[in-house]
């Protein structure tokens, strides 16, 4: 019976935390995956510190010229592009709706 209560208080604790991740709310504020910091990168929904790292690297290379080049980006897909798509921009204007042919798996 101790062994139920001590699992029950672990998933007291674990439960919201995990909701809290799940929910992550984008940022107000269009981010320049040029130049955000990888802070800033992991305000991004589904962006965690190994994608927001893999970003930066990508670009220190490669600068993006356009937001449909985060495909190129290890763990970054088509579905991922789709829901940053509306919160990332190349050069600071206010990003576009996803199109056609940025969402294409290729």
């Amino acid at each position: 019976m101790k062994k139920v209560y001590s699992f029950l208080a672990v998933l007291a604790v674990l439960v919201p935390l995990i909701a809290g991740a799940a929910t992550k709310k984008a940022p107000d504020h269009a981010v320049n995956i040029n130049t955000a910091s990888v802070e800033e990168l992991m305000q991004l929904p589904g962006i965690g510190k190994a994608k927001a790292d893999a970003i930066v690297t990508y670009r220190q290379a490669h600068p993006f010229k356009s937001v449909s080049e985060l495909t190129e980006v290890k763990g970054i897909g088509a579905k991922m592009l789709e829901k940053l798509q509306p919160n990332v921009t190349v050069d600071g204007s206010v990003p576009s709706k996803p199109t056609a042919s940025a969402t294409t798996v290729r």
